[in-house]
């Protein structure tokens, strides 16, 4: 089975995040693989193992991309490859990674893609689901199990803490999340092995793409933190004249009765 991974490089959101002049600052930032990327890495390579095949992680980015790329390999993926877009486009958005990563998957032999529900960056959870509809093939979002019988596909997936069976077939694109697996940690000898593991560096050019092929749909107007919240404050006293102070502060201060 032919099993590709789409993996994005994101920053830490448990670091210190630095935004000026409407942009995330890079210097000093923790870059890692999005976290829910991790959940499709652990389960192509589960897949893999179990029906045979090869996992290939796809990424589109710059050079920095690749100690994400080589950490998914350690982790036990096949093949990597990085579709470096740096020198060719100053800005993009999900329609951007999208046709790259369809060019990219078109002319393969696709049998199964696993991304990650969202990018905790972003959030928009388009990329999957785009590239799903640019190669014409059905997609299912937000799985938390999966069963493959030949290419019978049986799935279920969240819906707002509810979940939902359904059936489909081979070749298909699920998105994951949480509670479909336990990503496993790299082991001293995945990362070894990581180190001579193909990972292949391919450009716009090599797609066939021009730069206006996958211009941006959207433009970002500003980044910022959210304001600071105000310290939490402690009632004491009795019960019912804490009551009272709250009724009070709920009028006075918060304005909500």
């Amino acid at each position: 089975m032919n099993i590709y991974v789409l993996l994005k490089r994101t920053f830490d959101t448990e670091e210190k995040i630095s935004v000026s002049g409407g942009r995330i600052q890079e210097d000093g930032a923790e870059f890692i693989i999005n976290p829910y990327d991790e959940y499709a890495v652990e389960e192509a390579i589960q897949l893999r193992d179990a029906h045979g095949g090869e996992v290939t992680v796809v990424t589109v980015g710059s050079d920095e991309s690749e100690k994400q790329l080589r950490t998914a390999l350690a982790m036990g993926a096949d093949q990597a490859v990085l579709i470096n877009s740096e020198e060719d486009l100053d800005e993009g958005d999900q329609h951007t990674t999208a046709k790259i990563l369809t060019a990219f998957l078109k002319n393969k032999e696709v049998d199964f893609i696993l991304a990650g529900n969202v990018a905790i960056d972003g959030g928009s959870g388009q990329v999957g689901p785009r590239v799903a509809e640019g190669l014409g093939i059905p997609y299912v979002t937000t799985i938390t199990d999966i069963e493959i019988n030949g290419t019978d596909v049986a799935i279920t997936r969240d819906v707002e803490g509810d979940s939902e069976k359904i059936s489909t077939t081979l070749p298909l694109l699920v998105t994951c999340q949480q509670g479909l697996n336990e990503p496993r940690y790299p082991s001293l000898p995945g990362i070894m092995k990581a180190k001579k593991k193909p990972l292949e560096e391919l450009e716009l050019d090599d797609l066939d793409l021009e730069e206006d092929d996958v211009a941006p749909k959207t433009k970002t107007i500003d980044i910022f933190m959210p304001p600071a919240k105000s310290a939490g404050r402690v009632l004491e006293g009795d019960l019912s004249d804490q009551v009272k102070e709250l009724a009070s502060l709920l009028r006075s201060e918060a304005k909500v009765i």
